[in-house]
């Protein structure tokens, strides 16, 4: 097949399921499943970027904002956060959609209604992290040298929020494309012509299920499955990336090892975090092997048979003599 067909069209000599002529095999209606996949695509990433981005600016200058400055401005900012924290984004796009015209809303009107309604969790933990960070020593430095606010909060506050604010984009991504899938799936009227939840709604409409037609939505929820897990993977080696307690001496992240010089094992969905023992560790039964502690008994010794064996035999010897 060199190019997509038209997701709407349908074909002539069809198979009910995947050939090589439709890999994915064909709707009911003869129509090319690839193609409503590969065009579902497209709409389902602008969604999902343009409200992660929308989101993630709002988080940044609100939550850092409230969190750096003081008196009523972060005071005000903190409320605006906590009030659309308890709007329900998803009622609330179903209510601007089914109210405008078919012509005005689209992939752009639900974008940005998602951005508008779920930046408010993202900056109450930007919030939080710059409490933290605005008493530390560089940041009393650069105040005390006569460094303005937004230069303070551009060049030394948010290089350490990096990885916040990356893990709050893709949740962010995660959130909208799921959202716009949802809505689809419902038959939310104004949602664009067609993604993958639109795919999902009509197998389930014909019964494709019952009709044993499982390619019909399950292309769809593999690609959702994918996107989702392959955002997630890209959060964690952001994070192992950027993160100070995920690194080595040499600032490499390939290779953690572990207290006693073995190879930290990498699995999905954990981050390992190398915590720094002494350099003499007890040596007892229940020593650190592979980070954690074997349970074991602990044997301890008596203090006069430590100090000399000698002595210990001592009244011993004598009671014999005596005997």
């Amino acid at each position: 097949m060199d190019r997509p067909l038209q997701p709407l069209g349908a074909q002539q000599h069809t198979a009910p399921g995947p050939s090589a002529k439709h890999w994915f095999g064909t709707t009911h209606l003869g129509q090319d499943l690839l193609s409503q996949v590969l065009v579902g695509t497209s709409s389902v990433m602008y969604v999902g970027l343009l409200a992660g981005v929308v989101a993630t600016v709002l988080a940044v200058l609100i939550g850092v904002s409230s969190g750096y400055l003081s008196g009523l401005s972060a005071e005000s900012l903190s409320a605006v956060s906590n009030v659309f924290l308890v709007i329900p984004a998803l009622l609330l796009i179903i209510i601007i959609t089914s109210s405008m015209p078919a012509a005005d809303s689209g992939d752009t009107l639900v974008a940005l209604v998602i951005g508008l309604t779920s930046w408010a969790w993202n900056a109450r933990v930007l919030r939080a992290q710059t409490l933290s960070l605005r008493r530390r020593d560089f940041i009393e430095a650069s105040r005390a040298t006569g460094e303005s606010t937004w230069r303070i909060i551009l060049f030394e506050l948010l290089p350490n929020l990096s990885a916040v604010i990356v893990s709050g984009f893709i949740g962010t991504v995660v959130y909208a494309i799921m959202t716009e899938i949802t809505l689809a799936f419902i038959g939310v009227p104004g949602i664009s012509a067609w993604n993958w939840g639109t795919i999902l709604y009509w197998a389930q409409s014909e019964q494709a299920l019952a009709q044993g037609a499982w390619w019909w939505f399950v292309p769809a929820g593999l690609a959702i499955a994918l996107l989702g897990t392959s955002l997630a993977l890209i959060n964690f080696g952001i994070d192992e990336f950027v993160n100070p307690r995920l690194r080595n001496n040499d600032g490499s992240t390939r290779r953690l090892r572990g207290p006693d010089g073995r190879p930290v094992r990498m699995r999905v969905g954990f981050t390992p975090v190398v915590f720094r023992q002494s350099e003499e560790p007890d040596r007892t039964d229940g020593s650190v092997q592979d980070g954690s502690v074997q349970a074991g008994s602990v044997q301890t010794e008596d203090p006069v048979q430590a100090e000399d064996p000698a002595k210990a035999d001592g009244p011993a010897t004598s009671e014999e003599g005596n005997r």
